[in-house]
């Protein structure tokens, strides 16, 4: 049986999946099939605390499913920006649990990941597959994955 490491990228998937659908992203059709036939070693959905009542209903029910919820507070600058993400921290963890595991999948379009994919696939043999929806999803990301998945059909709530 492989062993599997999930890392989701949550804010880069709920907005381009809401973007490009108009819906939100299906985490319990996502579990089954990025874990089918596989041993789950570790599974992490990396999002923002911005101490709401939904968000953390939300959270509840990632947690349920079986991921662990890693949670950055959520920051509105004076300028009207916001800060929340979670690129160093996923890779750390990639990192950290990837050079262990047969397979890294890793949901986010973020072009920013590619280094670490690269990595994970040339120094620990760890095979990469990327989720991502298709039209707002780096072509370098697609590219870099061992196998590109594309977040559509079933893995949307519609």
């Amino acid at each position: 049986m492989q062993k599997v490491v999930l890392l989701v990228d949550v804010q880069n998937i709920y907005y381009t999946t809401r973007q490009a659908y108009h819906c939100n992203f299906d985490y319990n059709q996502f579990w089954k099939q990025a874990t089918s036939d596989r041993e789950v070693v570790k599974a992490i959905a990396y999002t923002t605390d911005r101490n709401d009542k939904k968000q953390q209903e939300f959270q509840n029910i990632l947690r349920a499913i079986g991921f662990e919820v890693k949670l950055k507070p959520f920051i509105q600058r004076s300028d009207g920006s916001t800060k929340g993400d979670w690129d160093v921290g996923i890779t750390i963890d990639a990192l950290e649990y990837g050079k262990d595991a047969d397979v890294l999948v890793l949901a986010s379009g973020d072009g920013d990941f590619v280094l670490l994919v690269e990595k994970l696939k040339n120094s620990y043999n760890t095979e990469v597959e990327v989720y991502g929806v298709p039209m707002l999803t780096a072509l370098s990301l697609k590219q870099s994955a061992s196998i590109y998945l594309p977040i559509e059909g079933e893995l949307l709530l519609k």
